[in-house]
């Protein structure tokens, strides 16, 4: 995992001093600064986007930097990596939340104060799968249908769901019944008392 602080790309890329995210323009430049990072980046890398030192984050902001760096992952043009946002406050989660529920995208972040949550827009099936994966740590197809009762290939279907959404990590593992994919979640790093998913927006 990689850490961005959000502030001190701020301070290289505009040097005002500010510790706001505001206007469209600086969205651009701070997503063109995220985006060359992310090129630097190997595959299967998490990149943890900092915002512990922003105040402000509008919804222009939100929607030029983090939906649009969603869209793009998830259309591929990073490569397999994937992002997850860290120390957002409420009022920040607020803007974040709009604009990538106006894409259909979700991303998961850490509150500074309530732990890990959802921010953005998924399917209620997902979600529980989801919540699956935090609570166990990793989970295969098959060990997902003897817990929720599933049949194999909705279980399936459901994780390959997740790992195209970049919520969820998915590698090869060679067990002594063969080779199968393994899922796993993207926020071992967070710490957190309460091992399940907080749920802020699902659809």
């Amino acid at each position: 995992m990689v850490g961005y602080n959000l502030y001190r790309l701020l301070k290289e890329e505009l040097k005002n001093g500010s510790n706001d995210l505001v206007t469209r323009q600086t969205g651009q430049i701070i997503r063109d600064r995220i985006e060359r990072d992310i090129a630097k980046e190997s595959d299967r890398m998490v990149i943890a986007i900092d915002f512990s030192e922003i105040g402000v984050i509008d919804y222009s902001c939100s929607d030029e930097i983090i939906a649009k760096l969603m869209s793009r992952l998830l259309s591929g043009e990073y490569g397999d990596k994937y992002i997850v946002l860290t120390a957002l406050n409420e009022n920040q989660k607020e803007n974040i939340e709009v604009a990538l529920e106006r894409k259909d995208l979700a991303v998961i972040a850490e509150m500074r104060e309530n732990g890990k949550i959802l921010v953005g827009r998924l399917n209620n099936y997902l979600v529980e799968t989801l919540d699956l994966i935090f609570q166990k740590g990793s989970i295969t197809a098959s060990e997902l249908s003897d817990a929720l009762k599933l049949p194999a290939n909705t279980s399936g279907t459901r994780l390959l769901n997740l790992h195209k959404k970049r919520l969820a990590k998915r590698v090869s593992e060679r067990r002594s019944d063969g080779t199968v994919w393994v899922y796993s979640s993207l926020t071992d790093m967070f710490v957190s008392e309460d091992s399940e998913l907080g749920v802020m927006s699902s659809g």
